[in-house]
């Protein structure tokens, strides 16, 4: 045994190695236990032996250990439900040995391990890959990844299972919020949305998720619709836009009628103005059959119709027809009057001439024999009956002229139309609707000209008419009109071509404008290369535009 002395002198170094010792496996501590077989060494003396030994194998211990981490936190097991904190559950059937080692790599971070074993050896993350929030966001869209809400999209039959997010959707809509995080919060983990279609609620959380906005012409009115439920208003907004944008004379009748449902007064003014200017266009189209009856009764009281009463009383019955069908009715008379209710008393038949009336309203059978009876007296006798119908014809609405010389003048050898074209450019400030142009006639004495207008955009026919007028040999201008008003959006080039034909020479223009102010409405003149007749923007033939604004 050594003495006192030697044992103080290497009491420190003993104490390190019994920290070895307790660190060893069990089954390395029970091969170095000591017996009292002769022969052997003390126990310190041991124990020193084994400290020169231990770092060697502390050092084999180490790279078992960098091995295991790399194993334990491998970028691609980020969602290994073993891991937790860096460390795998206990395994009961693991030896101490397992236990010595995780207890040693508590010293290297496990996020550095991982760190290290992303750059070096497994491919980057999904979230690596796309570096900005918002696309790792719109990554999550209609992803079932950490999903902790779905909802149940549609009608029963025609529904779809979406999921979502709910952080992401309490962020975009206080509706949302009020749903998940409320007094009266949703517990259930689906939630059944039968009134709004999948493909708009789809378009709804694309943006809630990416601010991306995907509208199509199909699903507008319905996005629209979802918009204004959830509360979203920068996309109901970017709808609107969308609707009006696209708004023409065969989907005006419907837009009106869901703006009023949607109180989008903005929209419903633009309606107006397509439904006030090309009315006849807008009553015979399918669309207007699809409106609700309100909607109806709305129309029919409107003055500034610019429309014939036989055209207007014609789509009242095409309503009905479509009202029954809708109703599961036969389109009988009877059950037509029924479904019109009020609305066929807002028809102003009085207005009517006596010939369209007796060719039309009077033998549809959707008048009593009375109230027939009465019209024509109405139309014939003195003594006039009280009618249930308004008397009075529609105001419609008046044309404007812009007019773009400041003089006229004539000549003995000008202006001479040989079947050549006289044609302008024009621009606008703000959407306008042509109805025709004003050309100057004769020269000299009365006389008829044939003449086909056109309106072109980039090319592309939008109107044309080939009709005939008669001038009394002044300097006035004489209107000629497209069949329909034609739809002007602003900021762009538009062509106006008038090809006359006859014997007489014309008046033509002088002192030519480049621009003028019409009202409200800017105009913009530029030649145009169609004209072949010498009409430009300083002189010759087209002195007007006929326009509603």
């Amino acid at each position: 045994m050594p003495t006192a002395d030697c044992r103080l002198l290497h009491h420190g170094r003993i104490m390190r190695c019994l920290t070895y010792l307790l660190l060893l496996p069990e089954t390395l501590k029970k091969s170095k236990k000591v017996g009292k077989l002769p022969g052997r060494l003390p126990v310190c003396y041991e124990i020193l032996t084994l400290s020169l030994t231990s770092k060697k194998k502390k050092q084999q211990q180490k790279e078992e250990e960098e091995k295991m981490a790399a194993e334990l936190y491998p970028a691609a097991n980020t969602n290994n439900p073993n891991l937790s904190n860096g460390t795998t559950v206990a395994d009961t059937e693991k030896t101490k040995e397992v236990h010595v080692s995780q207890a040693s790599s508590a010293a290297t971070t496990p996020t550095t391990q991982q760190n290290i074993n992303n750059n070096n050896v497994d491919p980057p993350s999904w979230q690596c890959s796309h570096p900005t929030l918002r696309e790792r966001n719109a990554l999550m869209f209609n992803n079932e990844l950490m999903a902790d809400v779905h909802f149940i999209v549609g009608p029963l039959g025609e529904s779809q299972k979406v999921p979502a997010h709910k952080y992401v959707l309490a962020v975009g809509s206080s509706v949302f919020c009020a749903m998940f995080y409320g007094d009266l919060a949703e517990e259930e983990s689906e939630i059944h949305i039968p009134d709004v279609e999948p493909a708009a609620f789809l378009i709804l959380l694309k943006y809630m998720y990416s601010d991306e906005i995907d509208l199509e012409a199909d699903t507008v009115l319905a996005t629209l619709y979802a918009a204004k439920k959830y509360i979203v208003p920068a996309l109901a907004k970017a709808c609107v836009i969308f609707l009006e944008t696209s708004l023409e004379a065969k989907n005006a009748c419907v837009l009106l009628s869901q703006s009023r449902l949607f109180e989008e007064p903005e929209l419903t003014q633009r309606c107006w103005e397509v439904i006030d200017a090309q009315a006849e266009l807008a009553l015979c189209s399918e669309g207007f059959c699809e409106i609700d009856l309100q909607t109806l009764e709305i129309i029919l009281r409107r003055e500034t119709l610019n429309i014939k009463e036989v055209v207007v009383f014609d789509a009242v019955m095409n309503w009905a027809t479509a009202e029954c069908k809708r109703q599961g009715l036969g389109p009988t008379t009877r059950n037509k009057r029924n479904v019109l209710g009020k609305a066929l008393f807002l028809v102003r038949i009085p207005s009517m001439s006596l010939e369209e009336f007796a060719d039309g309203a009077a033998q549809c059978d959707i008048l009593t024999l009375e109230e027939t009876h009465n019209v024509f007296l109405w139309y014939t006798a003195a003594k006039k009956p009280d009618l249930e119908f308004p008397l009075t014809a529609r105001q419609g609405l008046v044309p404007q002229r812009c007019h773009r010389f400041q003089s006229s003048a004539y000549r003995s050898n000008q202006w001479r139309y040989r079947g050549r074209c006289d044609s302008i450019q024009f621009a606008v400030d703000k959407r306008i609707f042509i109805a025709g142009l004003g050309l100057y006639g004769s020269s000299g004495s009365k006389a008829e000209y044939s003449v086909k207008i056109e309106l072109k955009r980039q090319g592309v026919i939008l109107a044309q008419n080939l009709t005939k007028f008669v001038s009394d040999g002044s300097s006035s201008t004489f209107p000629v009109r497209f069949e329909h008003p034609v739809q002007v959006e602003q900021d762009a080039f538009y062509t106006v071509s008038a090809v006359l034909d006859g014997n007489e020479l014309s008046y033509f223009g002088q002192e030519g404008m480049t621009e003028v102010q019409c009202g409200k409405v800017t105009f913009q003149f530029q030649c145009s290369s169609d004209s072949t007749n010498g009409t430009g923007v300083q002189g010759g033939q087209i002195p007007e535009l006929v326009f509603y604004a």
